[in-house]
């Protein structure tokens, strides 16, 4: 089987566990943890990090630092994961699902002023595959509005927009280091942000309210527990692995930009397929490598012939607004249309360039084959 993903791990990862057991700290927001926050700062180019065990804790904290409430409504790009939709529901506030651009998947900054009322508090912006969106329009919007911006960077670290790194454009963001992403330790995330005050917030919120036992083992200090938190912290076992994931970044992601590349040239005149599309100011990081079919191509029934064919592949990422979970009354064709015809195609870095061409090869076959009808 070739899969569709596959985490690259070598003797560096194991090593750092070991010494990380061998310490005797292994909870969470430790000397490790410390390690993957300054390593990730000096990624994204901002003045703090706080590492938490997945994205989604991310969102969530973040949402609650800027000052997301019941009763707001939070504009959200519609083609993502739900656990974005999911992050403003968990503040009792209302997702607002705004339609995306069906060329870059990435939300369309010419359909959000449309979208904004007296309760509009914030606008999440997802960064789909590993592509930042185009953060320049939404910024402008955000600051004539008044609105706080979250950035969902859980597939875009490392990735750029006019050279300014995913994670530095908004008033916080969050990464994700699930086993998808370009850079893994099973489960995991990171929040940054310049705002001293969101920092905090957010340190304190994902350690139950309180300061970490790690921050307080100098001191006899009983906390106060003046703020209902929550147990997000990253054991300093995952943020071993984090930080050796993110050592050998750069040559992952251009790895990955090579195997892209390489099925963009076979993939191109294939009229029944969109390959992705990189916007000329953008640095794409392909987290995920998907493609577009045609309307006339039935993607459930390829990925199942691909399957077939010993090729694993799925969906892009969902239509949020279709979700039965939101109830929601917006629309997004756009949206709707790359959940019903998108496809993501294997892209790991071990996947040599034989795999690549067998993949090409087979899913040509395979559209060519629903066209004719054989």
């Amino acid at each position: 089987m070739i899969h569709l993903s596959k985490p690259y791990f070598d003797k560096r990862e194991i090593k750092a566990v070991e010494e990380t057991l061998d310490s005797g700290w292994v909870a969470g927001q430790g000397p490790k943890g410390i390690e993957l926050s300054e390593q990730v700062k000096s990624l994204t180019e901002t003045k703090y990090a706080i590492p938490l065990n997945n994205c989604t804790a991310g969102l969530h904290l973040s949402l609650l630092a800027v000052g997301i409430k019941p009763g707001d409504e939070v504009l959200v790009s519609d083609y993502t994961f739900p656990a974005t939709g999911h992050a403003i529901m968990y503040c009792g506030a209302t997702p607002i699902f705004v339609d995306v651009n069906i060329k870059s998947y990435n939300m369309d900054p010419t359909l959000i002023g449309e979208k904004i009322n007296k309760n509009t508090k914030a606008i999440l912006v997802v960064h789909v595959f590993g592509q930042v969106a185009d953060m320049g329009l939404i910024l402008n919007i955000a600051t004539k509005h008044n609105l706080k911006v979250i950035e969902d960077a859980a597939c875009a670290m490392g990735a750029k927009y006019n050279g300014k790194p995913a994670g530095s454009f908004g008033d916080i963001a969050s990464f994700s280091f699930h086993a998808r992403k370009n850079a893994t330790c099973g489960e995991g995330g990171i929040v940054v942000t310049n705002n001293e005050c969101y920092a905090d917030i957010v340190s304190s919120l994902s350690c139950f309210g309180i300061d970490s036992a790690f921050k307080r083992q100098n001191e006899f200090a009983i906390p106060s527990f003046t703020a209902l938190g929550y147990n997000y912290k990253l054991s300093d076992i995952n943020a071993s692995i984090a930080y050796e994931q993110l050592k050998k970044y750069p040559n992952t992601v251009e790895r990955k930009r090579t195997i892209a590349a390489l099925y963009n040239n076979l993939l191109q005149n294939n009229e029944f397929i969109s390959i992705p599309y990189e916007a000329p100011n953008n640095y794409h990081i392909y987290q995920t490598y998907a493609i577009t079919l045609d309307k006339r191509i039935n993607r459930d029934k390829l990925i199942l012939s691909l399957k077939s064919e010993g090729i694993q592949t799925q969906i892009g990422t969902y239509a949020s607004h279709i979700q039965p979970v939101y109830n929601s009354k917006d629309k997004c064709p756009n949206s709707l249309f790359l959940f019903r015809q998108s496809l993501a195609l294997p892209l790991y870095y071990e996947l040599s360039e034989e795999q690549c061409c067998y993949v090409a090869e087979k899913l040509n076959y395979h559209i060519n084959k629903q066209v004719s009808g054989k």
